[in-house]
């Protein structure tokens, strides 16, 4: 446990340190912001890369889904303390960097500053301390040793980030009206909606195909935490998934660009 959180909190930190200070030499007449921002969303994907192959480990690894152990199951949840938490102040310093950017940043650190932060990703904060504070101890000890097929299967909705970082990418680099831009759009729309939506009724569907149960039935068969928890995890996914619907049908709907003359 202690080893695995250190070890995530030296691992992501200095992550995004060697990017920041790679992109300064490799794009020199980019911001501090910009440097920032990528950086973030760089190291995003690869923990979300990492927690969508031990999601898959241990998914294929618990025949039992209630009562099957893995140790990745377990141990990969320190890391994402890690990363939460690490999460959670760069999201901080790009708030900072864009509003300072603006000429709109209050000092940094200051209470103006991080109530400025907090106002403006509140969803997002809120579902990182729902899964440090929340989460984290049903997933380490109430929920005793069983259900680590479930946690590996939580681990997989991390499947979309790459993708959503891409687009973003994409985004700040100007690559919006790119193909590429616009078949990673397709490609967020799919794995969000599979990994993030249709994965909750997925886990009530193998629980029941292992107890002989319809999957209708399933939520009055599990204890009431269990149904709360995944109404709590999916709230913001449908929320988040709506505003993607949007973005998309904004997307494929604009106009193409008029040729310019040179």
């Amino acid at each position: 446990m202690w080893q695995t959180l250190a070890l995530g909190a030296l691992f992501f930190p200095g992550l995004f340190a060697v990017s920041v200070r790679s992109l300064r030499w490799l794009a020199p007449a980019w911001s501090l912001k910009d440097r920032i921002v990528l950086s973030g969303r760089l190291v995003s994907s690869v923990q979300a890369m990492m927690a969508t192959l031990s999601g898959i480990i241990v998914i294929f690894s618990c025949e039992d889904v209630v009562h099957d152990r893995h140790w990745i199951a377990r141990e990969y949840m320190w890391v994402v303390v890690s990363y939460m938490a690490y999460d959670i102040y760069v999201m901080y310093l790009c708030h900072w960097h864009k509003c300072e950017e603006k000429g709109e940043a209050h000092p940094k650190y200051s209470l103006a500053s991080v109530n400025s932060f907090l106002q403006r990703e509140r969803l997002m904060v809120t579902h990182h301390l729902f899964i440090l504070i929340v989460l984290t101890p049903v997933a380490t000890h109430f929920r005793g040793e069983l259900g680590d097929f479930f946690v590996g299967c939580i681990y997989t909705a991390e499947l979309s980030t790459p993708f959503v970082s891409l687009g973003k990418i994409l985004l700040q680099l100007k690559m919006q009206d790119s193909a590429l831009h616009k078949v990673n759009g397709v490609l967020v729309l799919v794995t969000f909606f599979l990994c993030r939506i249709v994965l909750f009724p997925f886990m009530y569907w193998a629980y029941g195909r292992q107890a002989g149960l319809p999957i209708y039935k399933v939520p009055f068969h599990i204890p009431l935490h269990c149904n709360v928890a995944n109404a709590l995890l999916i709230a913001p996914q449908l929320y988040w998934f709506a505003l993607i619907c949007r973005k998309a049908l904004r997307l494929y709907r604009a106009p193409p660009a008029p040729d310019r003359a040179r």
